[in-house]
C-alpha cells in the first residue's frame, strides 16, 4: 500500500524485534515506515477494563496515544473491540455534544451501500444517542460518499409511526424537528434497497441486524454450492455461472467492506476484523485515510454545532 500512496506514512506499533525483520524486506518503501515499540499484548478475550487499567504499554494504547499526539492521523487496530472502544474513549474523549462513539460500517445494497450505526458498542440507547448517531452518520455518507444530503432512518420494526418503542418513536421526533434529512422507519428487510443513506439504531438491534445479514449471506452461499455439485446437471450450470457467480462473491465480499469507524471521537480509529488478510485490512487503512481527507470529526463536531443553533 505504500507503493501506491506516496504520501502515505505507517507506523507499526508492537515489539520492534517481531515487526522489523519485515520491514528489512520491504525495499525503499520501508523507508516511509516506522516501528513504535510497544512491549503488551491485549488478548482478544481481555476484560476492556482489565486492559485500559494494566495494559498501558500495549500496542492497541501506544496507537492511540500516537493519535493523541499527532504523531499519527488515525489508528488501525484489529484487536479486541471492547478494548479498542474502551481505550480509545478514555485517551481521545469524545467530542463536544457526543454522549457515546458508536461503531459504524458500510453494509452492501442493491444500489450501492448503506451506512449503519450503531454495531455494537451501545446495547442500550436514549433518544439523544440515536440522535447524535444520525449527525455522525450523515456527516461520513456525505464526506465519503459525496451525498450532499444523505437520507436518514431509523431502523424499527415496521414504517408506519405509531410501531416501536418510545426510544425510538422520541428519537424520530428529535430527528423530524432537525436539518438532516430524515426520511422515517425502515425494516431490516429494506436495508438492502437502499431506502436511506444511513441507518440508526442501537448496538444490540445493529449487531444482531448486521449478522443476520452475514449469516443470509454464508446460507445462500452454502445453497448454491449444493446444487452446483448435485449432479452432472448442476456441475455444467455451475462450470457456465462462473464468471457470474466469480463477480458476485466480489461484490458480497466482506473484505471490500472491512473497517468499522469508530465514530464520535475526537480522533479517527478503524476496528479492523480481527481475522483480516492483507486485502481486507488495507481496506481499513484506505478508509482511515478517507477520513483523515475528510477531516470527519471536523465536520462531526461542525454539524452538531449547526443543530445546535
Amino acid at each position: 500500500m505504500l507503493g501506491e500512496h506516496a504520501d502515505l506514512r505507517l507506523v507499526f506499533v508492537g515489539q520492534r524485534e517481531v515487526i522489523e525483520p519485515y520491514l528489512r524486506d520491504a525495499g525503499a518503501v520501508a523507508a516511509r515506515a516506522r516501528v513504535q515499540d510497544a512491549r503488551q499484548l491485549v488478548s482478544m478475550d481481555e476484560p476492556p477494563a482489565d486492559a485500559l487499567r494494566k495494559k498501558k504499554d500495549s500496542s492497541m494504547r501506544v496507537a492511540i496515544n500516537l493519535v493523541k499526539s499527532g504523531e499519527a492521523d488515525a489508528c488501525v487496530s484489529a484487536g479486541n473491540t471492547g478494548a479498542l472502544m474502551a481505550t480509545a474513549r478514555f485517551v481521545l474523549k469524545t467530542l463536544p455534544g457526543i454522549d457515546r462513539p458508536a461503531i459504524m460500517v458500510p453494509v452492501p445494497t442493491m444500489h450501492g451501500r448503506t451506512y449503519m450505526l450503531d454495531l455494537g458498542a451501545n446495547a442500550d440507547c436514549t433518544p439523544e444517542h440515536l440522535f447524535q448517531f444520525a449527525v455522525m452518520g450523515a456527516v461520513v455518507a456525505t464526506g465519503i460518499e459525496n451525498i450532499e444530503h444523505p437520507r436518514i432512518a431509523l431502523l424499527n420494526i415496521g414504517e408506519e409511526e405509531i410501531k416501536g418503542n418510545e426510544t425510538v418513536k422520541q428519537a424520530a421526533a428529535l430527528l423530524s424537528a432537525s436539518q438532516l434529512n430524515y426520511v422515517g422507519f425502515i425494516e431490516a428487510d429494506r436495508i438492502p434497497e437502499q431506502r436511506a443513506d444511513v441507518v440508526v439504531c442501537d448496538g444490540f438491534t445493529g449487531n444482531v441486524a448486521l449478522k443476520s445479514m452475514e449469516g443470509t449471506a454464508r446460507l445462500v452461499r452454502h445453497f448454491l454450492r449444493q446444487e452446483f455439485r448435485s449432479g452432472p446437471y448442476g456441475m455444467l450450470a455451475g462450470l457456465v455461472a462462473r464468471p457470474v457467480l466469480r463477480s458476485l462473491a466480489n461484490r458480497l465480499d466482506p473484505r471490500r467492506y472491512n473497517g468499522a469507524s469508530l465514530v464520535g471521537l475526537d480522533g479517527i480509529v478503524i476496528k479492523s476484523h480481527g481475522g483480516a488478510d492483507e486485502v481486507a485490512f488495507r481496506q481499513a487503512i484506505h478508509t482511515a485515510m478517507l477520513e483523515v481527507d475528510k477531516q470527519v470529526p471536523d465536520q462531526i463536531r461542525r454539524l452538531l454545532q449547526e443543530q445546535a443553533s
